[in-house]
């Protein structure tokens, strides 16, 4: 379900979807990014492949219109060829992750992925037909997707799920959710396409940890599950890079997600002792606009076809 997890904008908490109900934009449960924070899924899922069954923890559970002719239209819009293969920038070996990780391994997210993000945006803010489904991997995992803007990067959209989802599902639902429905920003506008970033964050190695201070800065996301003063349970999340790009060490980070989650009364050590936490990584890929016609253009110029200008 939903959980905040990257950025400062607001301290605002949207109730999560009841279980088993669609979140924004349909499909499986929203997550807010962006540091509001949210309910999010329950223990219960089958992992992703790959993700080891740790403390008992499988994983958390699950989640146009006008068109504008003064812009070309994306190689993979409106039924184009489906993608490219991915890059070798996307084929980078990272350490195995959660502990008991040994060696090397591919990782799985990839450059593609974010074009196929924007794509999906693309195509939507212009009224084509949504882009064919891609050619990486459909496996599921839980995911984020997040938009920044501009060259200092700011937040402009961030929502995702712990459910996990098929990665070409979750990748079309998520873009278009983070993009038009996180209720802290305005819905994305065309005028915006060439100032933004995607980030595609798949979500892996969950680990329920017994002490709240067991995660590494800049290495973990973390999720939070908590009483409130007034008796509800609360959750929020942070994914890996928060903290280490807002320079937070692990009591600043902590209490962030406590206000975050709408916890007001003071804060204290022995209450911070009972928090419930989660920890998990994240393979990250991210993309700007500028890059992502790059890529396109060169794909479509090896195939014979070349866009617009």
């Amino acid at each position: 379900m939903a959980a905040g997890c990257c950025g400062v904008k607001k301290q605002k908490l949207s109730s999560s979807p009841p279980s088993g109900s669609a979140g924004a934009g349909g499909g499986g449960s929203g997550s807010r990014c962006g540091g509001a924070a949210a309910a999010g899924g329950e223990p219960g899922a089958l992992p992703p492949p790959g993700v080891p069954r740790l403390n008992g923890l499988a994983g958390l559970a699950g989640g146009a219109a006008g068109c504008a002719l003064s812009q070309p239209l994306p190689p993979s819009c409106g039924g184009g060829p489906a993608g490219l293969s991915p890059p070798a920038s996307s084929l980078l070996s990272s350490p195995g992750a959660g502990s008991g990780g040994t060696g090397c391994r591919k990782m799985v997210v990839s450059a593609e992925m974010c074009c196929f993000c924007f794509d999906v945006l693309y195509c939507h803010l212009y009224g084509y037909q949504p882009p064919r489904s891609p050619r990486f991997t459909n496996d599921p995992y839980p995911l984020f997707v997040t938009w920044k803007i501009g060259r200092d990067k700011r937040l402009r959209g961030c929502i995702g799920t712990f459910s996990a989802m098929n990665l070409h599902s979750g990748l079309r639902e998520y873009t278009l959710t983070s993009a038009l429905k996180d209720s802290r920003f305005p819905p994305m506008t065309r005028d915006e396409l060439p100032r933004l970033f995607c980030s595609v964050s798949l979500l892996t190695n969950f680990e329920d940890v017994c002490d709240y201070m067991d995660w590494e800065v800049g290495v973990h996301g973390i999720r939070i599950e908590f009483i409130n003063e007034k008796g509800s349970k609360r959750t929020a999340t942070y994914l890996p890079e928060v903290a280490k790009e807002q320079g937070w060490d692990h009591i600043q980070t902590i209490d962030s997600l406590l206000r975050k989650g709408g916890y007001k009364a003071p804060i204290t050590n022995e209450f911070r002792k009972t928090i419930k936490l989660t920890r998990y990584r994240s393979e990250k890929m991210t993309m700007s606009y500028t890059e992502y016609l790059a890529h396109r253009q060169h794909h479509h110029f090896q195939n014979g076809i070349v866009l617009e200008s």
